[in-house]
This record gives structure tokens, sequence and C-alpha cells, in this order.
């Protein structure tokens, strides 16, 4: 496609974009100039005074093409290594009656991401700047290095990935692992934010393979209609499945994503005209991804189901061996190539959140549109990382399985203060200005955040007390959080609505100040007993998962 603008602008509309892009340029907030100017995306370019298109739906189609990206490889990138495994352990394990936990995670993901698309849009600014500025250098380096440790856990498991995708065809983890990580670095250092773009790209249209790997399963739409649309789990809800079902949400809902798709959306230069394109984008990769998560479930249900391979799963390399001696070496072969394409795209997005929150946090320049030399703080973090996993992976008899375990129960953690600060930002008006959540937004924000942190709690709870009553413990848990609710809720209606910002009516003209121009955040009493509840309950789970941990890997 031609680097052009997908639709013309009338010389009216071109006065009027400049003016208001000259008033937001006095106000911007952006830290790296690289992110301002033209949109140049993977299928199209948009000029900087271009205006959103009204008409005819051609032109928005084509100005959609170019805005999209972000949204899509975040949630493309979720369907990870630690994804694809867990679904197709979902359909070996338990057929096709886990199903409809997907349908409920796709608004999980569009109302969480939902949020960060107008933080990075508006703010030009990303998250982890954000929390610094707004919450302090201890909250900002906590949640940083937080992040740095879980991704870095969850790279490792996006080599291991690899090195299981490849020994299915042969090739030795020594010759797989290093080669992979060179075109992770490869592909990312090039100073070109489109041709980053596009080979995301190319990950993303192989993932689709994942559809004719469901129907070689030959599955049967009955059931598969039964499983999306009736809550149940086969063999009953005991500790074992409740475990599972949180570790399917766990694998779904992840604290890089906020960082990744935030400043990618700054990165890419989507400001608030593009708000609304930049949503679509994200909701039809959530769909895409929950879609592709249900094909794992049905080709691992089907072809398992009736066969000694059923409620057997081992780990990702023995459902490609499984699917190949029950459907064929056709599909065994497809298995391993969506399991290498979701460890590399995973491995690409994971690493990339971190660089970007790091170089963010230091006040370094960090933009896939500068070459090596002038951003090699955020692209040495990168290589860093990637060389660091890479390397763990080849250590002689690592504990790779205790890694993989440990990064569920360490995401589950970190989730919940991931959440609360994305809510606080999005509630912050003075960074928002007129697109701060609306009431109703923040009543179904909250009931999900909610219902995210009780799962964290239990998942993380469990991991370090195996003896723990999940049942039981969910239910008091569910009971304590809906009681939270109600009082909540009362408090909430007793303030009254909230009222609505002076220029909301001209909010695709509003970005937020420059930071040192924000007032400091004043903070109720409390909210600060709330943050330091947060800050001892993420310190006392940390310390806990790291004992044991440690006690597991010795043998203890």
């Amino acid at each position: 496609m031609a680097d052009r603008s997908p639709y013309p602008v009338s010389d009216q509309d071109l006065v009027g974009a400049q003016a208001v892009d000259g008033a937001a340029s006095a106000r911007a907030a952006v830290l790296d100039d690289a992110h301002t100017g033209d949109i140049v995306g993977a299928l199209g370019k948009i000029g900087s005074h271009d205006l959103p298109p009204r008409h005819p739906w051609t032109k928005r189609l084509l100005a959609l093409l170019a805005i999209m990206g972000p949204g899509l490889i975040v949630m493309v990138g979720d369907n990870d290594a630690g994804g694809v495994a867990t679904y197709a352990q979902a359909g070996q394990n338990y057929g096709t009656t886990l199903l409809w936990t997907l349908p409920l995670l796709v608004a999980v993901l569009v109302v969480a991401q939902e949020m960060v698309v107008r933080l990075g849009a508006v703010t030009g600014v990303g998250h982890g700047r954000l929390i610094k500025e707004r919450f302090g250098k201890l909250w900002a380096g906590f949640s940083v290095v937080d992040l740095l440790i879980l991704n870095l856990a969850t790279l490792v498991t996006e080599f291991i990935g690899v090195s299981l995708a490849l020994s299915y065809f042969g090739v030795s983890p020594f010759v797989s692992v290093p080669i992979a990580a060179a075109g992770l670095v490869l592909m990312t250092v090039s100073g070109s934010f489109r041709r980053w773009e596009r080979f995301m790209y190319v990950f993303i249209a192989t993932s689709l393979l994942v559809f004719p790997l469901a129907l070689m399963s030959h599955p049967h739409w009955g059931q598969v209609g039964r499983g999306l649309v009736v809550p149940g789990v086969s063999g009953g809800l005991d500790p074992a499945a409740v475990l599972f079902v949180i570790a399917i949400v766990g694998t779904t809902v992840a604290p890089w994503q906020l960082f990744f798709q935030q400043s990618n959306i700054v990165d890419k230069r989507i400001t608030p005209r593009w708000v609304n394109f930049e949503r679509t984008d994200t909701t039809i990769g959530a769909f895409l991804t929950n879609i592709a998560a249900a094909g794992f479930m049905v080709a691992a249900a089907f072809a398992f189901a009736g066969t000694h391979y059923a409620g057997q799963f081992t780990n990702a390399l023995g459902v490609a061996r499984g699917m190949a001696h029950e459907i064929g070496p056709v599909a065994g072969a497809i298995f391993a190539v969506l399991l290498l394409d979701a460890s590399i795209i995973g491995a690409a997005a994971v690493t990339l959140s971190t660089s970007y929150a790091v170089s963010d946090v230091m006040g370094a320049k960090h933009s896939l549109h500068r070459p090596w030399r002038e951003a090699k703080a955020f692209y040495g973090s990168f290589a860093a990382m990637v060389v660091v996993s890479a390397a763990v992976v080849l250590i002689p008899h690592a504990p790779l399985g205790l890694i993989t375990e440990g990064v569920q129960a360490l995401a589950g953690v970190l989730l919940p203060s991931a959440i609360v600060f994305l809510l606080l930002l999005c509630n912050d008006a003075d960074v928002l200005g007129p697109w701060v959540n609306p009431r109703w937004l923040n009543a179904v924000a909250v009931l999900i955040v909610a219902v995210l942190v009780d799962l964290s709690i239990i998942l993380m709870v469990s991991t370090m007390f195996p003896n723990l009553d999940v049942v039981a413990s969910s239910e008091v848990l569910g009971a304590a959080t809906v009681v939270a609710l109600v009082v909540s809720g009362l408090g909430s209606l007793r303030r009254g609505a909230r009222a609505p910002h002076p220029e909301r009516a001209h909010r695709d003209r509003w970005s937020m100040p420059r930071l040192a121009l924000l007032d400091p955040p004043v903070w109720s009493v409390g909210r600060k007993a709330g943050m330091w509840v947060l800050r001892g309950y993420i310190v006392l789970a940390v310390a806990l998962l790291a004992v044991k941990t440690v006690t597991v890997g010795l043998g203890h």
C-alpha cells in the first residue's frame, strides 16, 4: 500500500486540524519527539494533520487499517506459549466444558484495554511514566521492577515454547533458542516502526492456522455450542478445576498488556482524534484472540476424546505428538508451528513492554522509529532480556517447569496493583480531563477488577498452600467481595453523579498538559490506607511465593 493518507483532506479541514494540533502541541506531554508526526502503520499512513473520515465507509476502513496494530498485537500476543499450552490442556483434560470462560474474557479484555487506549492516546505518555508522576518514584520503581521480574520469567517460558516447538521437528534447543533470540532482536532494532509492525502481522497471519487445525479434529458443533453457553466443568467443580479456571483467566489478563499497549499507542502516534479506531482495533483483537483460544480447546478436545491421551496432558510437545498420532502428521506439525509462532509474538510483546516501561521511567528515548544509535538504552534493555532468558532455558537441569508454574502465580500477585493503578489513572481528571471514566464504566470495571483480584489471590495462595480448600476459600472470598461491592455502590450513590467536564463536547481537541504543569493528586485518608494495604499485600505475597519456589526447587 502506498505511503499516503487513505482519504483526501480539504483546505478547511487542514486549517482546522493544524489549529487543533497547534493548541495541543503547546501542551503536549510527550517525552520523545519521535512520538509525534504521521501515523505510519503496517497497512497504511495517516498524516499528522488529517482528520477522521466521516464517510464513505471505504475511507473509514482504510483509516482503520492504518491505525490497527497495538490492539491486535497485544491481544494475539496474549495467546503466547503459556496460553497455547493452557488452552490445549483445557481441551485435553476437560473437553469443551470450559469454553464458556472465553466469551466472558472478551468483555474483561475490552473493558481493561479500552481504558489503556484512552490513557495512551490522550496523554501521549507511557504507563510507567504516569505512575511515576501521579503516585511517586517509589510506586513507579515498585511497578517497573515487578514488571521486569515477571516479564523476565514470562520470557523464559516463551523460549521454552520455542525449544519444545522445534524439538518436534528434531531441532536441538541449542540451535533453536539462539536463532530465535537473534531473530527477535534483529526485527526489533531495525529503526522502523512500520517494519516491526509488518513482522508482527506475519506472525498474526500465521496464528490463523489454528482454525484449520480445529476443523481437522472433526468437531461436533452442537457440543461446541453447549460448551460456549452452558457453564460447567467435566468431572465437577473440584479444587483442581477451580484452579484451572483461574489459570485460564491468568493467562488471558496480564500486567504487561497494560504497559505494552499504552506505550505502543504513543509510539504509533495515535492521538485522541483516532481513539474510536483504536477501540475498534482492540475489540477486533479481543474477539480474535478468544476465538483462537477456543480453536485450541476444540482441537485438543476432539482430537483426544475417547483416547488414552484424554485427561493426560504433559506439555505442549506432548500435545503436538498426540495430535500427530490421532489426527495425522500434518496436524502435529501445525500445532508445533502455532506454538513456535505464539512463543515469538509473545516474546516480542512482553519484552518490548519492559523496554518501554524502563525507558519511560528513566526518561530515556524509547521509540521503534529510532535507530539503535539514538535509543541504546531502549534497545539495549530489550536485547539484554532476550539474551538472559534464552540463556536460562539452555542451562542444564534448569527448573523450567517450576519457572512456568511460578509465572502464573507471580502474575496473580501483581495483577491487582496493575489494575488498581489503571482505574485510578482513568479517574484522574488532571490526566484525562473529559476522557475520564463515566460512572457506569467504573461500576463495570470495579466488578471486573474485584473478580480478577479474588481469582489472583486464590491462585497465589493455593500455589503456596497446596492443601488449601480452594472451593471453600472461593466461596468465602466471593461473599466478602459482594458485601464490599454493595457498600461501595451505596457510597457512590450518596456522592451523586459526576459533573461533566466543561470540554467534553470537544474531547478530540483535548490532550493532557505537560506533566510538570499538573498539580499533584490529593489523596484521601481512605486512598492512602488502601494503597498501603495493597503495598503490604504485594510485598508479603512475593516474599511467600519466593520462599515456596525455593523450597520446591530444593525438593522440600
